[in-house]
């Protein structure tokens, strides 16, 4: 990893793009998918990965950060180059920015974090009654809350919108638990420091129709270095999956602080 990129848009411009190119279906945009398109047109495929959109409600203008292993000036060279010119238009290239990110993290380091999720397991097997409606398939992917409820009682099938499931399980402890495993031993989550900042549930569009449906969350947090080699990687390739259409990047910031809002 060698840059954290700043880019602005235009998101009335933005959203007409979209349109044009048939990315807003039955008056839906994914906005995910619809930039993993713009950003792959403009400056090749991957080139801006993990990456993570902020939009204030009502605002003309939204913030994209990446990680790319280029800086602004090469990018927006490339840009002009080779990108399609109502691509361009959509962008705020004269005021794209970069800072490089640091060469290696320190073991014990401290660090605060802000990243959106789709806390989700793809199934590896069939569960459910085969001889009913309740039954997932194979290669299915399942919130990881519901597939907890599931695991702990039959009535699991009815999921609760609400944050809990009963008992000692919650959402937000389940998505805790679940971004701690995605760590493993790079870091060490501080659970009493991480928390659910904002969860609803999104249908995604991928190809030429519709996607999977399933969870959308934000979770604020701090944790420890363990490993400085691994946590750098991690925060190259961003966590879990859907990492290509906004979710999994590991915004950093200094402990104690609030993130930056969406």
């Amino acid at each position: 990893m060698k840059n954290m990129v700043y880019l602005p848009l235009n998101w009335t411009d933005f959203s007409r793009w979209a349109g044009m190119r048939g990315l807003i279906r039955r008056g839906v945009l994914d906005e995910g998918f619809a930039l993993h398109i713009l950003l792959s047109s403009v400056f090749g495929k991957t080139m801006l990965q993990p990456f993570r959109l902020f939009h204030p409600s009502r605002a003309r203008t939204a913030t994209l950060y990446a990680y790319c292993d280029h800086d602004h000036d090469s990018l927006r060279d490339a840009a002009e180059m080779v990108a399609p010119p109502d691509c361009l238009s959509v962008l705020r290239l004269g005021e794209m920015l970069s800072k490089p990110m640091p060469e290696g993290f320190r073991e014990g380091q401290r660090l605060g974090f802000d990243v959106r999720v789709r806390p989700i397991r793809r199934l590896a097997q069939d569960i459910g009654d085969s001889q009913s409606a309740r039954v997932l398939r194979k290669g299915s992917e399942i919130d990881v809350f519901r597939l907890e409820l599931l695991r702990r009682s039959p009535d699991g099938w009815r999921e609760s919108s609400s944050r809990s499931g009963g008992g000692d399980v919650s959402r937000e402890s389940v998505y805790v638990d679940w971004i701690a495993e995605r760590l493993g031993s790079v870091a060490d989550i501080d659970r009493e420091r991480c928390r659910l900042a904002d969860f609803r549930r999104s249908r995604t569009l991928r190809g030429n129709g519709a996607g999977p449906e399933g969870p959308d969350a934000t979770l604020h947090g701090e944790c420890v270095v363990r490993d400085p080699a691994g946590f750098a990687e991690t925060i190259r390739n961003g966590v879990g999956r859907h990492r290509a259409y906004g979710y999994g990047m590991l915004i950093l910031r200094p402990p104690g602080t609030p993130p930056q809002r969406s």
